[in-house]
């Protein structure tokens, strides 16, 4: 953010670096630019700038729907303009999920930043830093993966995840077949449920993926169930709550997470580990 103005480098065609600037200018209008080579290649970026920010989708419906329920309605009236934030290049929203397994957000986002300065790249005219595609990724090693702070399986799990993305054998896109992407992610070690519907959620618009092994929705729902502060759920039951919701079951439990709103939940969990919360 600089001043009142969103600034971020957004992958354009032939995946270049554009600079867009976005700006709120009334409660229900949103301004949006973009510097490119080409028109083409802004409009491209401006068009996965409004996918992340979400200002396209129509969300009155669910608004409408549940501002009197129990569980979410009193978070939907004090944030009556709630938009989930999504990633602009969905293999970012996969990548940032495989790092936050297990661990907490903040020791995630330090991971991140090392991820992004050492394999993305800067751009000297803004000083803005661009995240490394799913072929830079992919070209480092799991040594090196693991010299950013990622644990063996998570470096292996974002090697691997990268390749598939980079060859074109997982296909991330929003309008693409998310079905058969979510398969091909879950054949790869490390990479459960958790992960491919955080990923849906992130980096595919789906609103009704719920990431159910979150510790946050583990928490919430083992505390409704049972009164007990330190109470837990299993995914199941959290699947079960939020299966009323339908087609917003996803965008419910993110908003159910947190007193103020969506908000990330902290600890992640995820791994092919029998008797554990599988991601």
């Amino acid at each position: 953010m600089r001043g009142s103005v969103l600034h971020r480098l957004v992958p354009g065609l032939e995946r270049e670096p554009v600079h867009v600037r976005v700006a709120q200018t009334a409660p229900d209008a949103v301004l949006i630019g973009a510097r490119a080579h080409t028109r083409a290649s802004a409009r491209a970026a401006i068009a996965r700038m409004r996918f992340a920010l979400a200002v396209d989708d129509d969300l009155r419906p669910f608004h409408v729907r549940f501002r009197d329920d129990a569980l979410i309605g009193g978070k939907l009236r004090t944030k009556r303009a709630y938009r989930p934030f999504r990633q602009p290049d969905p293999f970012v929203a996969l990548a940032w999920t495989i790092v936050e397994q297990k661990i907490r957000f903040s020791e995630a986002a330090e991971i991140i930043r090392r991820i992004v300065y050492r394999l993305g790249r800067r751009d000297p005219a803004t000083g803005l830093w661009y995240p490394p595609d799913a072929a830079a990724v992919a070209a480092a090693t799991s040594p090196r993966l693991q010299s950013f702070g990622l644990g063996p399986p998570r470096a292996r799990a974002l090697s691997l995840a990268a390749r598939e993305v980079a060859a074109g054998r997982i296909d991330l896109c929003p309008d693409g077949d998310h079905e058969a992407a979510w398969r091909r992610l879950r054949a790869i070690p490390g990479i459960g449920s958790w992960t491919v519907e955080m990923t849906a959620i992130a980096g595919q618009g789906r609103y009704d993926q719920v990431p159910a092994g979150d510790v946050g929705l583990l928490k919430l729902v083992g505390r409704m169930y049972t009164g007990s502060p330190h109470a837990r759920a299993d995914e199941g039951e959290v699947r079960a709550l939020f299966a009323p919701y339908g087609e917003w079951a996803g965008l419910a439990s993110l908003v159910a997470m947190s007193p103020t709103g969506p908000a990330r939940a902290g600890t992640r969990w995820s791994g092919r580990r029998p008797h554990s919360v599988d991601a």
